[in-house]
């Protein structure tokens, strides 16, 4: 059998870590170590897993102070003792034989240097089961796998850099991409399942997705996400611009089309997600309500994220070599 390191990134999961840790030392094919850098927990992660370490359980705990999942995953992997690294993230909870089929994969067929498992929402309230269908992709429809349910040969992160350290989050996208440029071998094994918590709330989903429409700008992947988001909007400001010269009292024509272009793209959401998860007219009606301002708040939070990252970090970037050169001169 290969023996494997699952690394893991933490920062203020105290009110997740004890689970994920029991969760993996229970599975039916247990990691040989347990490796998790803290990135500046102000609450009790780390007592929590310090509690794990004095009881003999293979855990290793790194205190890097400030650090992103980057540079988390990073340190892990770089003091782990194992050839082969399981990646997962705190928050999320492995199904009892996660990683032993991650690892029975690789076991049966020497030539995979990586495998990605799959990922599932946790579907325990409406909202929940709306923003799945909102905003979760199916496996099958994914270019890439899921890092935080991924098995590889610690050679493979080293090859290729490791993680980016500077991104709140798309390092994992950088880091699969690079993979894949690289040309190793990778497979997905859908069996190989975690559970993930979704945002609960249209704030707590708001603040979360801004973020990640800053960093992906940041990681130059806005292609993907935002400029079909830009695309769509910049059509509906034009159409504006044209019935408010031609007749303003149309003006109310341009927010129609986009409440229909919602309700569409509402539809689609719901259709597609139809085998997943099956309901009547009457639940795909009520799923209408919440997933139409759903997709409203991720295209607000693709403009917000983007318009901070032309503000702080491009327009920061810009002026840095300036004001370099004027005190170098």
């Amino acid at each position: 059998m290969i023996k494997i390191s699952v690394a893991i990134p933490v920062r203020n999961e105290a009110n997740n870590i004890r689970r994920l840790i029991e969760r993996l030392l229970s599975q039916t094919r247990p990691p040989d170590e347990i490796v998790i850098t803290d990135g500046g927990s102000t609450d009790n992660t780390a007592e929590i897993i310090t509690e794990f370490i004095d009881n003999g359980s293979p855990v290793r705990l790194i205190r890097a102070g400030e650090a992103l999942p980057g540079r988390g995953r990073n340190l892990a992997a770089s003091v782990a003792t194992n050839d082969w690294i399981a990646f997962i993230d705190a928050g999320i909870e492995p199904a009892k034989d996660w990683l032993e089929l991650l690892s029975s994969t690789v076991e049966n067929d020497s030539t995979v240097d990586v495998v990605y498992g799959e990922v599932e929402p946790i579907i325990d309230s409406f909202f929940a089961e709306c923003a799945a269908i909102t905003y979760v992709q199916r496996a099958d429809i994914t270019r890439h796998g899921f890092i935080a349910s991924s098995l590889m040969k610690r050679s493979v992160w080293k090859s290729v850099g490791g993680f980016p350290e500077d991104l709140r989050s798309a390092e994992d996208l950088l880091f699969m991409e690079q993979i894949e440029r690289a040309g190793f071998n990778y497979i997905r094994e859908p069996r190989a399942v975690v559970h993930w918590q979704l945002q609960r709330t249209f704030a707590s989903t708001t603040k979360r997705f801004i973020v990640y429409a800053r960093n992906n700008m940041r990681a130059g992947l806005w292609r993907r996400w935002q400029r079909p988001v830009f695309s769509r909007y910049l059509m509906l400001v034009a159409l504006a611009a044209v019935i408010l010269l031609v007749s303003p009292k149309l003006i109310w024509l341009p927010f129609g089309l986009w409440l229909l272009m919602l309700l569409a793209r509402a539809i689609v959401a719901i259709r597609r997600n139809g085998a997943r998860y099956p309901a009547g007219a009457g639940r795909n009606f009520k799923r209408l309500v919440i997933v139409i301002p759903l997709l409203a708040t991720l295209d607000a939070a693709a403009f917000i994220g983007s318009i901070q990252w032309l503000f702080v970090d491009w327009f920061r970037g810009q002026r840095k070599p300036a004001v370099e050169a004027r005190n170098g001169a």
